[in-house]
C-alpha cells in the first residue's frame, strides 16, 4: 500500500483550517499543524492545538516573519496546505504566501502545496469590480510565485462556504435564517454553488496524493448543491413549513449601498456581487486544466442544501 503523504498545515486554528487538520488526521495523514510564536495568550488557539495534538498531531513552531522556521517546517513533510486567511473582514493576508513560497522553494522536498484558495477562482475573474478584485489579483500574484518557482500544486475552488451563504439565505450580513422575511438579490435566479465547509476539507484531502489533481485546479461542484437564492429559499420554506415575506433588491440598489461601507465591507459585497447577480460560478466549463470533485471521488457522500439547513430548525 502506497504511504500516505506527511501534511504541514498552516492557518489551522481557523475557520477551515481546523477542518482540514480533522479530515488530514482522520484520512490517516501524519499531520503537522504550524502555529505562530505570535498567538500570545490567545487561550481558544492554544486549546485547539492542544486538541489537535491529543488527536495525534504533531505541533511545530514558526512564523512568516521567521525565513528559517519556516523552512525548517516546511521539510518536515511532503505537502503543504496553507488556509490563512484572505477574507478582510477578518484579515487578509494572501500575500503572507509568499514568504511560504520562498520556503518551499529553498527547502526543494514539497510534492504539493495548496495555497490559501478554497473561495472563486481567480483565474475566471480578470473582469471582477474594484475594490473585490484585489481578493482575486493577490492570489494570482500568489499563483505566479508557485509556477515560476517550479512548485507542485493544487488550487482549491470550493465557491461559496455554506455557513455565510446559507445560514443568511445569500442575504449579506445575515448568518442565521430568518423565519420571517428575506431579501431577495435581483431575479435570486443566478445559480451559486454551496458547499458544507467539512465536505471541502475532505476533498481537499483526497486530493493531495491524487495524480489527476496535480498542477491542476479542483473544483468542488456537488451536483444537488447548485442552486438560486429562490430555490435556497424554498429549501428553508420547506423546512419550517411557512412562506416568507420577500422583498427585492436591485443591482443597482446593491451597489448605491455597497459604497457607502467601508472598505472591508465593499470587498465582501463585490464577491456577493459577482455570485448573486451575475452567476459567475456556474458560467464556464472546467477545462482540461481542473477536476470536479464529487466525480473524482463518488463515494464521498457530500452534505445537500437541504440537509445543511435542517441544522437551523
Amino acid at each position: 500500500m502506497e504511504m500516505k503523504s506527511k501534511v504541514l498545515i498552516t492557518g489551522g486554528t481557523g475557520y477551515l483550517g481546523k477542518r482540514l487538520v480533522k479530515a488530514s488526521l482522520g484520512q490517516g495523514h501524519e499531520t503537522y499543524v504550524l502555529y505562530r510564536p505570535e498567538i500570545g495568550v490567545d487561550i481558544e488557539k492554544v486549546q485547539m492545538l492542544l486538541s489537535f495534538k491529543e488527536q495525534g498531531a504533531h505541533l511545530v513552531q514558526g512564523s512568516f516573519n521567521d525565513r528559517q522556521s519556516l523552512v525548517n517546517a516546511v521539510r518536515l513533510v511532503d505537502v503543504v496546505i496553507c488556509a490563512i486567511s484572505g477574507v478582510h473582514i477578518r484579515s487578509h493576508q494572501i500575500l503572507l504566501q509568499l514568504k511560504l513560497v520562498d520556503a518551499i522553494k529553498e527547502a526543494g522536498n514539497v510534492k504539493r502545496f495548496l495555497p490559501s484558495e478554497f473561495g472563486t477562482d481567480p483565474a475566471k475573474m480578470e473582469n471582477a469590480m474594484e475594490p473585490g478584485r484585489v481578493t482575486f489579483d493577490d492570489k494570482m500574484v500568489v499563483r505566479k510565485a508557485i509556477e515560476d518557482a517550479g512548485i507542485p500544486f493544487t488550487y482549491v475552488s470550493a465557491n461559496c462556504f455554506a455557513g455565510y451563504f446559507l445560514g443568511g439565505l445569500c442575504q449579506p450580513g445575515h448568518i442565521i435564517p430568518s423565519r420571517e422575511h428575506v431579501s431577495i438579490l435581483g431575479s435570486g435566479k443566478e445559480k451559486a454553488i454551496y458547499v458544507d465547509e467539512d465536505d471541502i476539507a475532505t476533498y481537499t484531502i483526497m486530493a493531495i496524493d491524487d495524480p489527476r489533481t496535480l498542477n491542476k485546479t479542483l473544483y468542488i461542484m456537488p451536483p444537488r448543491n447548485i442552486l438560486s437564492q429562490r430555490e435556497v429559499v424554498q429549501i428553508w420554506e420547506k423546512l419550517i413549513g411557512k412562506e416568507l415575506r420577500k422583498s427585492s433588491i436591485s443591482s443597482e440598489e446593491f451597489l448605491a449601498s455597497m459604497r457607502e461601507q467601508d472598505y472591508a465591507e465593499q470587498v465582501g459585497l463585490t464577491h456577493y456581487y459577482h455570485v448573486c447577480f451575475e452567476g459567475c460560478l456556474t458560467k464556464f466549463e472546467i477545462g482540461d486544466e481542473g477536476e470536479e470533485a464529487s466525480k473524482l471521488y463518488p463515494k464521498i457522500k457530500y452534505t445537500t442544501v437541504e440537509e445543511y439547513m435542517k441544522r437551523y430548525l
